[in-house]
């Protein structure tokens, strides 16, 4: 048995697959680039573009193969309104379309999918279960959903798929939109926040993410869907401001009037403008914490790692960029006690 992991040279990819190479498995990352990871000393590289129908089915899948597929388009860079659609829905829809029908060609019958939180779209129930309704906010939430209800089409033919629904995901080497806010703490400007900041705000560390995916294939690949989230994710308030603190500046955190601030940011918007993207913005002052209690009962996964502790690790792997210093990824290995 292979594990065949599409996008695996990519964030949760990468770490996945040291996990199961540590572990004695015998691994192929199927991905468009290659990086200079110590891994690929003992698993085997393709390269693969999942938009590519050929490309995929060119890759060696056996019927009892574990296939992953942890290829997707993210929401940073922003895109402007009229190019969402097309630089999602290639990678994240066409590209789960081909990897699962050449699944079904080869007779390979489980596979680990990651989605996003994003496809629950405004907060209806709290904490969000993954009975909440689905309801996306834009052309990544939907894109994301789409390949839930492929999966649901493709388990009543007796496909087993798990689904994992992360929160944002966070750990070394992806930093995207906290860069804005580290720029801010950086330069001792205030750092506005959409609403009071009481709200919570929930990470979900790469390195759980990657356990989990692990999980779903010693379980045997449930039938199900499952939240990925931090355990307590503490007020938006105390997580800002306990990072300006680490880093010594002067800023100082300034709540805003959610509505208006969301009203500015739509019109922004509008005229192709964006500074975050709707998805992101128009949940910002809601309760939007994940009930991860599922994968606990079912995988016994358990998130290890504190939303603090992850933000002051990502600030601190930026400062080291900036500071010419090779970053480390050892804040982000230490789990919460």
């Amino acid at each position: 048995m292979k594990h065949i992991i599409f996008g695996g040279d990519g964030f949760v990819g990468r770490h996945l697959a040291q996990k199961l190479v540590d572990d004695g498995e015998s691994v192929i990352v199927a991905d468009i680039v290659k990086s200079p990871l110590p891994h690929y000393a003992r698993c085997t590289f393709i390269h693969t573009d999942v938009t590519d129908p050929a490309a995929v089915a060119a890759v060696p899948i056996q019927p009892e193969d574990m296939v992953y597929n942890l290829s997707a388009k993210m929401l940073s860079p922003i895109q402007v309104r009229a190019k969402r659609h097309d630089f999602f829905f290639p990678v994240n829809y066409h590209g789960t379309v081909n990897i699962i029908e050449a699944m079904a060609k080869a007779g390979a019958d489980r596979l680990v999918h990651f989605t996003t939180d994003m496809i629950y779209g405004h907060t209806v129930t709290y904490p969000m279960t993954e009975e909440h309704p689905v309801a996306p906010l834009g052309e990544y939430g939907l894109s994301k959903l789409k390949t839930e209800e492929l999966a649901a089409e493709w388990r009543a033919k007796g496909m087993r798929i798990s689904l994992f629904r992360p929160r944002l995901i966070i750990g070394p080497g992806r930093l995207g939109i906290l860069q804005k806010l580290f720029k801010l703490i950086d330069n001792n400007l205030p750092v506005p926040m959409i609403g009071s900041g009481k709200n919570p705000y929930q990470f979900i560390s790469v390195f759980d993410c990657a356990e989990a995916a692990r999980l779903a294939w010693k379980a045997g690949v449930p039938n199900e869907a499952y939240n990925l989230g931090s355990l307590n994710p503490p007020p938006v308030r105390k997580l800002l401001g306990d990072l300006i603190k680490e880093a010594g500046s002067k800023s100082f955190l300034i709540p805003t009037p959610g509505w208006a601030v969301k009203r500015t940011l739509d019109f922004l918007d509008l005229l192709n403008m964006p500074l975050m993207d709707p998805e992101q913005y128009l949940i910002a002052d809601e309760e939007c914490v994940l009930d991860v209690s599922k994968g606990e009962r079912q995988l016994g996964w358990i998130p290890r790692y504190r939303d603090e502790d992850m933000l002051i690790a990502a600030y601190r792997e930026y400062r080291a960029k900036l500071d010419g210093r090779a970053a480390t990824s050892a804040a982000f290995t230490a789990p919460a006690e």
